[in-house]
């Protein structure tokens, strides 16, 4: 499945090279959050309450929560290459799987097995790269990666709601099996197999020494704040847009002004980041802060007009704070512990991404939906702080390890 000999990768890997990256960055985004804003115009249809909502939108992340570590370890010692190929070829087959899921439980399984494979192939690829893009332009090749899950974010809503017009849910899984086994085919032909590295012992002092480093935690609470806002904005402005009264393609389209606003934003903020002209302290505050804004006009003014708007600076906070928290963490982590990294980082992030929707579903269901919002908005305001008071400005140290 990795077939060939240990490669070498400089610091400017060919656009071939990193390219089945990208598309399966985009793939975990796609089926994710194409899934997630159909179910939002969908719910009637499937028999769901605002609760069960939630926790269908939550379940692909829980698997990711629990298997992301595990899966980003398992790629520092077997090599990222065939974790992301099996990854890709498991999501293929928890999407085939998906196409005959008719019931809430069949098609809570089909995202339980989507996420569970996203936990695999997801962490190695943002391992990859990191390694083969180098300390010096970490910001701009994250920046493309987060660009390409933004096309995910933009392009699911959209071609979801055409497949679903086609054949409903059914027809959105058929073209997420084929994506899938396609990526899984590009990897395997274009992306060469990074050497395995040798890993030092750590004791558990080290590990937890590691955890709490603030070079590690403030970052990953940054992404599970952005990713939190994200799982909200992506399930819950479509179920607005349907109260509001906008049909199925105005309520995605919501959704879309959103990727759309952090697929451009991203590039630019990683190339800012690696010209020295932005700092991971400043810009991830004032990420956090945009996020806040929209979410809180949401809570406080739900109209047409409000509901694009945020969507518009949702998505540009993401864009200005994501690349920069993943930017930081490549750069400052050795690269014989790159998995494990990306994959801690990402279960700080999946935690967001489930437990917003989960926090919002939940006081909605029992006070109203503005006060789920409200809370989510006071909350990201709490790490923006904590960003902004805590997060050294030089936090960029190149790693001396090789690729």
């Amino acid at each position: 499945m990795t077939g060939g000999t240990p490669t070498t990768v400089g610091p400017s890997p060919t656009r071939g090279v990193v390219a089945p990256l990208y598309l399966a960055g985009f793939t975990t985004a796609f089926g994710a959050h194409g899934i997630a804003a159909a179910l939002g115009v969908e719910t009637g249809d499937i028999g769901l309450s605002i609760l069960t909502f939630g926790i269908l939108l939550a379940v692909y992340d829980l698997a990711e929560v629990v298997l992301k570590p595990v899966f980003g370890s398992l790629s520092d010692r077997i090599g990222a290459k065939p974790v992301i190929v099996g990854g890709l070829i498991a999501f293929a087959a928890a999407s085939f799987f998906g196409i005959f899921a008719g019931t809430p439980i069949l098609l809570g399984i089909a995202r339980l097995g989507q996420g569970a494979a996203a936990a695999a192939f997801s962490p190695a690829s943002s391992a990859a790269v990191a390694r083969l893009a180098g300390p010096g332009a970490v910001g701009r090749y994250f920046g493309k990666y987060g660009s390409w899950k933004g096309l995910g974010y933009a392009l699911g809503p959209l071609i979801g709601a055409a497949l679903i017009g086609l054949d409903g849910l059914r027809a959105l899984f058929i073209a997420l099996t084929i994506l899938a086994a396609a990526t899984a085919i590009w990897v395997i032909v274009a992306v060469p197999r990074l050497p395995i590295l040798p890993r030092p012992r750590y004791t558990l002092k080290d590990l937890v020494k590691q955890t709490v480093d603030r070079s590690f935690l403030i970052p990953t609470l940054v992404l599970a704040a952005s990713t939190g806002a994200l799982g909200v904005a992506v399930g819950f402005l479509p179920l607005l847009g349907t109260t509001l009264h906008l049909g199925l393609f105005g309520s995605m389209a919501a959704v879309t002004v959103l990727a759309i606003a952090s697929t451009l934003t991203q590039p630019s903020v990683g190339r800012l980041r690696d010209n020295g002209r932005i700092s991971t302290r400043t810009g991830t505050t004032a990420g956090l802060l945009l996020i806040a804004i929209g979410i809180g006009a949401l809570a406080v003014i739900p109209t047409p007009a409000t509901l694009y708007l945020a969507a518009l600076t949702i998505g540009t906070g993401i864009g200005v704070a994501t690349p920069l928290a993943f930017a930081h963490l490549a750069a400052t982590t050795p690269a014989e512990r790159m998995g494990r990294t990306m994959g801690n980082a990402e279960l700080g992030r999946e935690v967001g991404d489930a437990g917003g929707p989960l926090l919002v579903g939940a006081v909605a269901s029992t006070i109203t939906l503005g006060a789920g919002l409200g809370l989510l908005a006071i909350l990201t305001v709490g790490v923006a702080t904590l960003s902004g008071i805590t997060l050294r400005t030089n936090t960029t140290h190149a790693r001396r390890q090789p690729v």
